[in-house]
């Protein structure tokens, strides 16, 4: 899976006749893990660190077996193919357990936070006509707080040493009691079969329930071989709860099929970056993926303090890397970190690749298989230096990745697929080199005296401050410019709020961006080129 390009330009042309290949009837629990487990039964597949330290090594034929077993165990419990199952299960290993068991069964594993509300939960359980539930035994009570209102959900398994009672099944029990043997059955679930529903985040409006179906595994090959850079024996981590869309991304498919194992690493409680480090640190992981985020909160710390010396591949998503982050990062550990970016709705779409030269603050070129257009207001494309809406070009039938759409809201589906596109909703621009360059949603960019401010731009320049570690961007009504730029910010330690530390901010972010995204009284609009936006 990994040719031997040494500049981006021979990637480039390769990329041009990339293409992953969907087997018919594909089914990635029968078709990948039981058939790899059959060859190699002791291939590494997860290094587990529990909440308590205890490390876990988990090989292929455990989650073969494992799988098998709970695929038994649920359908005993009465869960049937095309079942909406939700799972909260943070950071286990039932997580991936049940999910492939899920998909042998032909049932819909639906991941949830572990932050959900017993409100939350009642709108997803009856706005998806869940019918079953598989949640660690501190979720219990956020069920049973709202299951008299939830028609549909009439199984209930519970995992961690409660035993079984109270209409719950126990997790355990049922794995104990079934056969590790599941043959793969003649109607199987595969191919455009629904395979995974992720509630989308809900930027604007009430979450969305995406769709994806069993083909979807395959198309985070680039995402695991390519961006993630993974060779057979790497130990990979990416911070995500399994709640999100994003585990999937790494922590699942594409790592196992590039024959590295996953390091999972069950913390609970407050996130302590020291102790994210001690754990890279003493179990050598090689490759890690995490949002800025906590990038910015790592290179706070003393790296020096820690044998890092294993890890040789750095990457991020899920928000915009401030370039002030990417260069510290970079000198404290000599990594580059690579820029990606996709959504709920799709695989990785747009990214920075091993062997092509980096530029800080772009989130990089198209992936390999992904036709990637910006389209201006009405329809056209944009040439370089113009901003415009980042659009997939589906041909004939939906590229492998896409979702199929929003389950039970065609009108929201047809919203976004038309035209021969798929409408990201997300603003970027592209420069002469084919770099994009990531402005933020539609619906965020802040529109003052003419200017159209993306938040990110000022967002960036808030963190390069040395008192602030988050900052928050938003525009608020103002009646002489329309909107006026708002900041909220997160305050580092040894930092007080104070009306001088307020101005020492402001000029801040005046010396190192552009005046009108601080306070813009100009009423002109301005001409925006590729050069403008480098500035």
């Amino acid at each position: 899976m990994q040719p031997e390009f040494k500049r981006y330009d021979t990637f480039e042309e390769y990329s041009a006749r990339y293409a992953v290949k969907a087997p018919s009837g594909y089914n990635f629990a029968f078709d990948f893990l039981d058939r790899e487990a059959a060859l190699h039964p002791e291939r590494p597949a997860m290094v587990h660190i529990g909440p308590d330290g205890t490390r876990r090594d988990l090989n292929l034929a455990f989650f073969s077996e494992q799988s098998s077993r709970m695929a038994n165990a649920f359908k005993a419990m009465g869960i049937v193919k095309g079942d909406k199952v939700m799972l909260v299960l943070q950071r286990r290993v039932e997580f991936w357990v049940t999910s492939l068991a899920l998909h042998k069964l032909g049932a819909v594993p639906v991941p949830s936070p572990h932050l959900l509300t017993a409100h939350d939960v009642e709108f997803r359980v009856n706005k998806a006509g869940i019918r079953a539930c598989v949640v660690e035994e501190d979720f219990v009570e956020r069920i049973d707080a709202v299951k008299d209102a939830c028609p549909s959900l009439n199984v209930l398994v519970r995992v961690g040493d409660m035993p079984a009672g109270d209409g719950w099944n126990a997790y355990e029990a049922g794995l104990a009691a079934a056969s590790p043997e599941f043959p793969r059955p003649a109607d199987a679930a595969c191919g455009e079969d629904v395979s995974f529903i992720f509630f989308s985040s809900g930027t604007t409006g009430m979450p969305k329930m995406v769709v994806h179906n069993h083909n979807y595994p395959l198309g985070h090959i680039t995402t695991g071989v390519y961006w993630h850079d993974l060779r057979p024996g790497d130990l990979h981590l990416t911070v995500a709860d399994t709640g999100w869309a994003k585990s999937i991304w790494g922590k699942f498919f594409g790592q196992w099929m590039a024959g590295a194992s996953v390091f999972t690493w069950d913390y609970r409680g407050k996130f302590v970056p020291a102790e994210l480090l001690r754990v890279m640190a003493e179990h050598g992981v090689t490759t890690f993926c995490a949002p800025p985020t906590i990038y910015r909160f790592l290179i706070r710390e003393d790296l020096t303090q820690f044998d890092l010396s294993k890890l040789r591949h750095c990457t991020t998503a899920g928000e915009l890397l401030n370039e002030g982050v990417f260069h510290a990062w970079k000198e404290a550990t000599g990594l580059t970190i690579y820029e990606g970016y996709g959504q709920t709705e799709t695989t990785l779409q747009i990214a920075a690749f091993p062997n092509m030269p980096v530029r800080p603050g772009s989130i990089g070129k198209p992936c390999p298989g992904w036709d990637i257009v910006l389209l201006d207001a009405k329809g056209h494309p944009c040439p370089p230096g113009e901003e415009g809406e980042i659009c997939i070009r589906v041909g004939n039938g939906k590229e492998l990745g896409l979702f199929e759409g929003y389950l039970y809201e065609p009108e929201k589906t047809a919203s976004v697929l038309f035209g021969g596109y798929y409408h990201t909703g997300d603003k970027a621009w592209r420069d002469e080199d084919g770099y994009y360059w990531f402005l933020g949603r539609n619906d965020d960019l802040i529109k003052s005296s003419g200017y159209r401010i993306g938040p990110f731009e000022v967002e960036s320049a808030l963190v390069t401050h040395p008192a602030v570690i988050e900052a928050a961007v938003t525009g608020v009504p103002d009646h002489e410019r329309g909107q006026a730029v708002k900041a909220t910010v997160v305050l580092g330690a040894g930092y007080e709020p104070s009306p001088e530390l307020v101005k020492d901010i402001q000029n801040h972010v005046k010396r190192v961006t552009a005046p009108y995204k601080y306070l813009s009284t100009h009423r002109g609009v301005p001409a925006r080129t590729a050069q403008d936006h480098k500035r």
